[in-house]
């Protein structure tokens, strides 16, 4: 694998040292881990109907449902897929939406991380649920996956594309769909109306040791690499239910402040973005 610069590095030595309990107690509820927020309205009654001694554990099963919805409504913007077809996870993270992916489509998966503990954790869920044979996880770079050009039917980034050059991006990615493939994103971006990034989406980079990008870069870098947007959604309404839960329970991480006050005063935004490479 190549890292191109100091600060791969240093995303790298992030992810490989990185045991948050936000990803781990909550993906041990079903045994999918993610590395993404959540959406959708929160269940209070659920929550309160496990009273006082289990409202822990039922706040994180919600959470829980909630990234499993986000990753859904990803996948549902996919595209008519099938077990013959191929799909990237780009930035897989622990490989939850890989392996759902695959429970829903049939399809063989790859996923690509840059970090050796996160794909050796994830090849290991891949094991355990049996099927290793068709969804793997590589140490490789995204920007650079050494995989043959027009190999993949769907390619997608789930809370991953700030941590690299938006050109740099959608130019690997074109090359790796086919004609006709389609790409698709969930990510926050700050918004060009409000200026330059805020100081919340400021303390959000600090914390994750990312760069978020304005919301007009990714168009300008889709345009330029033959990616064309066929579907683009507002999810900032919809995630600031799971960031308020998050805030009262255990596995909160002191962020949770930044994203609401950058949601609510609109200088970041939450958005899917679809798109077909022509």
């Amino acid at each position: 694998m190549t890292i191109a610069s100091d600060y791969q590095q240093d995303v790298a030595s992030y992810w490989n040292a990185e045991r948050n309990p936000v990803n781990l107690r909550l993906g041990d509820v079903s045994g999918i881990y993610h590395h993404h927020y959540g959406i959708g309205e929160v269940d209070r009654a659920a929550i309160e109907a496990a009273g006082d001694a289990g409202r822990e554990e039922a706040v994180i099963a919600e959470m829980h449902r909630l990234e499993n919805a986000q990753a859904r409504l990803l996948l549902d913007h996919l595209g008519d897929l099938g077990p013959d077809d191929r799909v990237l996870d780009a930035g897989s993270g622990r490989g939850g939406s890989s392996i759902m992916a695959n429970a829903a489509f049939g399809c063989r998966v790859d996923g690509v991380s840059i970090s050796q503990a996160q794909v050796d954790f994830a090849n290991g869920q891949a094991t355990k649920r049996g099927v290793a044979g068709k969804v793997r996880f590589h140490l490789r770079n995204m920007l650079d996956t050494g995989f043959e050009a027009g190999d993949f039917q769907a390619v997608w980034n789930n809370e991953s594309t700030m941590y690299v050059v938006l050109d740099d991006l959608f130019a690997a990615h074109s090359r790796l769909l086919a004609r006709g493939g389609r790409y698709v994103t969930i990510t926050g971006c700050y918004n060009d109306v409000y200026g330059l990034p805020s100081k919340a989406v400021s303390s959000i980079n600090a914390h994750y040791v990312c760069d978020i990008h304005p919301r007009s870069g990714y168009f300008r870098a889709m345009a330029a690499n033959r990616l064309v947007p066929v579907s683009v959604i507002d999810l900032t309404a919809a995630t600031i239910p799971y960031w308020e839960l998050r805030r009262t329970s255990s596995v909160a991480t002191g962020i949770e402040e930044a994203f609401l006050e950058a949601y609510r005063d609109g200088s970041f935004q939450y958005l899917l973005i679809a798109a077909d490479r022509v």
